[in-house]
């Protein structure tokens, strides 16, 4: 382990913990109560776990996310990668980033009508100028951004585990059944797998400017870094869902925000919800500055649009949509990426098995075929397309309940794949 390891796993671990990683585990505390323990097991293994599996797979590949996808066919690897970016990008996550940092920030004092205008032209003012050269993200973000954010981040946890006294309520039904997958799903609905695919990359080349380039070594590094990241994770869930834990006593909230910022302001009074304030912002920050320097890298390699004029387009986009507001940014981004997030987690698990079917295509291509019928129309459903007549045919698929209905088909396009393989391989 050495310095660069220690400071790309801390940009790793800002460029991960953006709006969505603060509001989860708040929640998952309060709603596991006496669980906590067992519930924040399974949500670390897919909101920690798998993120880091899919950063350690795109350091398997000489490029990008687009070259696991080119295993199922080049069409497929430039569409979905395309769509991966945009979605997490400019379309969705960085607005909803901008948007959350604002309500959590300056909304809470009721600044004005135009006061969302005014925080996300400064925000992305600088979003911009920190992305526009990303050779220098890695020092920026791992060296003073970082520290930053896990000191405000630090004063929360600290006083929340000496002035928050209650000991955790009883589970809710969830929770008292089978409080480990319920923990487990929670951490899916991070969707850092998915961010995952664009964050990889950024460590890839930040080992190779390091003068790095074996492929066995930068995936030995990253892992090392990984591992940085994956500590600094589990302790700031554990302990923000901790503090969500001791608040079951002080009534019923809508959301880990509120959780959070009731906390803050019974630790700190007002100073405390200035300081949550500070958290949010800093998170939703470093969050977007990775997600444009990722999606400018990216596009400026599949389109003849320079890097510079990509991260002024990708900027402006997710201004111009972060001031439709959040509420509204949510109504469209929850679908999409209900339909984006299993393939993409099915074709993060196919590379680490890729040599045990010898990367035929067929298994690549029958796996994310039957995945993706499922999670069409799980994203259909919540875009509120009328699908009554499947309904009754993918209900009856095991997990299909709890919004992971694709495992079995998944499971079955692998087996089917690999008859197909075997059947071409014996005809030759």
């Amino acid at each position: 382990m050495n310095k660069d390891n220690i400071i790309i796993g801390f940009m790793l671990f800002a460029l991960f913990f953006g709006a969505g990683n603060l509001i989860y585990p708040p929640v998952l505390g309060i709603e596991a109560g006496t669980s906590y323990f067992t519930a924040i097991s399974g949500f670390v293994i897919t909101g920690v776990g798998l993120p880091l599996l899919a950063v350690t797979a795109i350091s398997y590949v000489k490029n990008d996310a687009r070259e696991l996808a080119d295993k199922v066919h080049p069409l497929f690897g430039l569409i979905f990668t395309s769509v991966v970016y945009l979605a997490i990008g400019p379309f969705f996550g960085i607005p909803r980033a901008a948007t959350v940092g604002y309500e959590m920030s300056i909304e809470p004092f009721k600044t004005g009508s135009l006061s969302l205008l005014i925080f996300t032209t400064f925000f992305f003012i600088l979003v911009f100028i920190f992305s526009l050269n990303p050779s220098k993200v890695v020092n920026q973000i791992g060296k003073y951004l970082t520290p930053l954010l896990l000191l405000v981040i630090t004063a929360l946890i600290v006083g929340g585990f000496f002035l928050l006294n209650e000991p955790p309520g009883e589970p809710n039904v969830n929770y008292k059944s089978n409080p480990f997958f319920n923990g487990f799903v929670e951490g899916y609905l991070t969707m850092d797998a998915i961010a995952a695919l664009a964050f990889g990359i950024i460590v890839v080349n930040a080992y190779r400017e390091r003068g790095i380039h074996s492929s066995q070594a930068i995936v030995k590094e990253t892992l090392k870094s990984g591992l940085i990241t994956g500590i600094g994770l589990i302790a700031v869930y554990g302990s923000i869902g901790w503090i969500g834990a001791k608040m079951g006593q002080h009534g019923s909230f809508e959301n880990g925000g509120d959780i959070l910022s009731f906390a803050a302001d019974t630790i700190f009074g007002e100073f405390g919800v200035i300081l949550l304030g500070i958290i949010v912002a800093l998170a939703c920050f470093t969050t977007s500055i990775g997600l444009v320097v990722a999606c400018g890298q990216f596009f400026s390699k599949v389109t003849p649009v320079p890097y510079k004029w990509l991260v002024l387009i990708v900027t402006m986009v997710s201004y111009i949509i972060a001031n439709q507001g959040l509420n509204t940014i949510l109504n469209f981004s929850v679908p999409v990426l209900v339909f984006i997030y299993p393939i993409a987690i099915v074709l993060i698990i196919l590379t680490f098995l890729n040599k045990m079917f010898h990367g035929s295509s067929y298994v690549y291509r029958f796996a994310i075929l039957f995945t993706a019928i499922i999670s069409l129309y799980d994203g259909l459903k919540e875009f509120g397309v009328p699908l009554n007549w499947a309904k009754p045919y993918v209900a009856k698929l095991p997990f299909f309940g709890i919004g992971l209905g694709w495992i079995l088909p998944a499971i079955v396009g692998v087996i089917f794949g690999l008859i197909i393989t075997q059947l071409k391989e014996q005809k030759r």
